[in-house]
């Protein structure tokens, strides 16, 4: 089964959201890409990166973010857990971990335990140059404004506000894909 199959077969009577997640994770690919191909020298698996990129926001439609078409019953901060199961159970275990791991600058277990997120208190932080290419492309592009490109700016005042580690996350992701 392929990553189009796959959106298919879970948004499967959501039109609008599938739409919605369809462009966002477009954006994401089409930035993750152009950040591989400034970078060969990682031997980046574009092919993954691409596919990756398309499925990493596909636990959407388990959160309700009624702003963005999701009328699920979890938390919208669970979307990358849930996206991760939901790939999981279908083979697709590489990609569950960016899916897991694409948050923020990536979630510290020391993070999830002192905000209280409803989340397994371990670490989900992007690890692998594929992981990395894709958290730092997703930062650019909201699903509520399709239409905007963040700039780095925003992006660290967002990291900003989830405190200290996650921008010095952030600013560790902006130094190696832009060297």
């Amino acid at each position: 089964m392929d990553y189009r199959t796959l959106i298919d077969k879970h948004y499967s009577g959501q039109e609008e959201l599938k739409a919605l997640l369809l462009h966002h994770s477009r954006q994401v690919a089409d930035k993750a890409l152009i950040v591989c191909a400034a970078h060969p020298e990682w031997n980046a698996d574009t092919q993954f990166v691409e596919e990756a990129a398309m499925l990493h926001d596909i636990g959407i439609i388990r959160c309700n973010a009624p702003s963005i078409h999701c009328h699920g019953a979890e938390p919208y901060i669970c979307h990358g857990r849930i996206g991760a199961e939901l790939l999981r159970e279908e083979g697709f275990a590489r990609h569950a971990r960016v899916a897991e791991r694409h948050t923020g600058s990536g979630l510290t277990r020391e993070q999830i335990i002192a905000q209280g997120l409803p989340l397994p208190a371990e670490d989900f932080v992007p690890e692998t140059i594929e992981e990395k290419v894709i958290c730092y492309a997703d930062k650019f592009f909201s699903k509520s404004h399709p239409e905007r490109i963040a700039s780095p700016e925003h992006i660290r005042q967002t990291m900003l506000k989830f405190g200290n580690g996650s921008l010095e996350r952030w600013e560790q992701l902006e130094k190696l894909m832009t060297q």
